[in-house]
């Protein structure tokens, strides 16, 4: 069994190799952790395929979840056998990972460690879309794309926490499914009629208070035919590919349009901000009102099957790897 992936030069899902590799030990301000479950997300693919430059080589993964196996010096705060999780820095594709103290958050015992290194990064981004980039307000409609995917389903469970009307986009009748169960008062299947056109149907012509789109290149051109005047389109993501440059005059014509594009690292910026985002997420999932969805998970060695199937639009929810 390999101890960590390893990627020596960019490209496909194919550079991820599986290799032995030595334990580390942690240094000033670092702990190791044995890791239970390391998410997979699209900024993996992003960083693997150099879209994302990256010092070569590396092991992958921005997110993890296990046991404080070993603490560095001026560590304070975590000690040996501490549950903790972390989003944000790469080296989470492993057995064993180094990780700093200041990225890591500890994991109440009711949370499970698979479901904690599910929820970190999707789950910080669908927070900060609905409290800070976007506040979601009670009575509003929003728009939601890829629903049924992993920031989806949870930005949704939020959104409606909230007290909005979401509609969703999604592909097949199966995701159509997920997503109502997550609370999505309309879904809309793209593959079945344009979802503009829908919108401003389901809005009686006033459309969406803001567009949550993390597809990108397909979808935001008419993505911003769906806001309502002063809307905000949010593009946090590129499933489909980078979106090319917009002339600002499209926000003009469309109804004085706001369009933004936000990232986590700015939204944890400090240590309170990533334990307030991470509590409240760990405190709606121990009390059961955010379900994570586990869509798939891995041996560590598969991570390029994990890769091609999360590219290939193959999965749903949330997908792991488990060392």
């Amino acid at each position: 069994m390999p101890t960590a992936i390893r990627i020596e030069r960019t490209g496909g899902p194919e550079v991820l190799t599986p290799a032995d590799v030595e334990t580390p030990s942690p240094g000033p301000g670092q702990v190791l952790v044995d890791v239970a479950a390391a998410g997979v997300n699209y900024i993996d693919t992003y960083q693997r395929a150099g879209v994302y430059p990256m010092d070569l080589p590396y092991t992958p993964g921005l997110e993890g979840a296990g046991t404080v196996a070993a603490v560095g010096s001026g560590v304070t705060g975590l000690t040996l056998g501490d549950r903790v999780a972390w989003q944000g820095h790469p080296g989470g594709y492993a057995q064993r990972a180094l990780v700093p103290a200041a990225v890591a958050v500890p994991v109440p015992d009711e949370v499970p460690a698979e479901t904690a290194a599910a929820v970190m990064l999707q789950g910080i981004t669908a927070h900060y879309l609905v409290n800070s980039t976007y506040p979601v307000a009670e009575g509003e409609t929003i728009l939601v794309h890829a629903a049924a995917g992993g920031v989806g389903l949870l930005l949704t469970q939020l959104a409606k926490a909230k007290g909005a009307r979401v509609l969703g986009t999604v592909s097949t009748a199966e995701k159509e499914t997920l997503a109502r169960q997550a609370g999505a008062d309309e879904v809309i299947r793209y593959t079945d009629r344009d979802f503009a056109d829908a919108v401003r149907e389901l809005t009686g012509g006033e459309g969406a208070a803001v567009v949550y789109d993390g597809v990108g290149a397909s979808t935001y051109e008419a993505s911003l035919r769906c806001l309502r005047r002063r809307g905000m389109l949010v593009l946090f993501g590129a499933s489909s590919g980078p979106v090319p440059p917009i002339d600002p005059q499209l926000l003009n014509s469309g109804g004085s349009l706001f369009l933004t594009r936000p990232t986590a690292a700015d939204h944890v910026a400090t240590r309170d901000e990533l334990t307030w985002r991470t509590g409240e997420l760990f405190a709606a999932v121990a009390a059961g009102t955010l379900d994570v969805r586990i869509g798939a998970r891995y041996p560590l060695a598969d991570a390029r099957t994990a890769h091609e199937d999360l590219q290939g639009r193959r999965t749903t929810g949330k997908v792991l790897l488990i060392p």
